[in-house]
């Protein structure tokens, strides 16, 4: 029986603004299962990125707890937060966040080397060759296409093999065609290493895909589709 990696128990957000107090996010639950893949739409402002930066510990709510591969977040510091989602997660953003100064495989192999993998070049250059880009190591991301900087950033991503991996609207900069083959690319990856995915996106396409999905309007689950 698969264990739970991921859970949040009435997720709420509060901020403050020129009106009073404004709730991003009310009250929301859930809970994710390893290799697990999980879409989270709506339209702009329902709270989408929201929700995934509190999932992913980069922000803490207002109220409520999300507990990351065994650990309350809302319990740590930004340090221990910090090395949970170094441990645990991986992430793949709209803008690529590739390192301009480094080349493709020297990308991918940071943050390996960082954790002290002695095996970094080796499961960098792999995981590229996986991706389709065995012939562009030496490639600096201003010589790669958007397409090819987002399966860098894949790779990346999967590198450190994270239980959980936050996907936020990764195929937004991206042509329809060019689009598809990295959503393939990432439920590929997603089955092989088991890894649990959560995808924040527009494309209702790649949104039902996943085998859950919630829907967000003002901060409120409206909808939510179970396996």
């Amino acid at each position: 029986m698969s264990a739970s990696i991921l859970t949040a128990r009435n997720l709420s957000k509060v901020v403050p603004s020129a009106e009073g107090e404004l709730t991003i996010l009310h009250d929301l639950s859930l809970d994710l299962m390893r290799g697990d893949s999980l879409a989270i739409v709506g339209t702009s402002g329902s709270g989408k990125s929201t929700l995934l930066g509190l999932l992913a510990g980069l922000d803490l709510p207002s109220a409520g707890e999300v507990t990351l591969a065994g650990r309350s977040l809302s319990t740590l510091n930004e340090d221990q937060r910090a090395r949970v989602r170094a441990e645990h997660v991986g992430f793949v953003f709209q803008s690529f966040q590739l390192l301009d100064s480094l080349n493709a495989l020297e990308n991918v192999m940071l943050p390996l080397e960082l954790e002290g993998r002695r095996d970094a070049r080796e499961r960098a250059r792999n995981l590229l060759e996986r991706v389709g880009l065995g012939q562009r190591l030496s490639h600096s991301p201003r010589q790669l296409s958007g397409g090819e900087q987002q399966r860098v950033a894949i790779a990346r991503a999967f590198a450190a093999e994270p239980d959980v991996l936050f996907a936020d609207e990764p195929t937004g900069n991206l042509d329809s065609h060019t689009g598809q083959r990295i959503c393939d690319l990432l439920f590929e990856l997603n089955q092989e290493r088991g890894a649990t995915l959560v995808l924040v996106t527009h494309d209702e396409r790649l949104a039902h895909r996943c085998q859950r999905l919630i829907r967000l309007e003002g901060g409120h689950l409206v909808d939510r589709v179970e396996p």
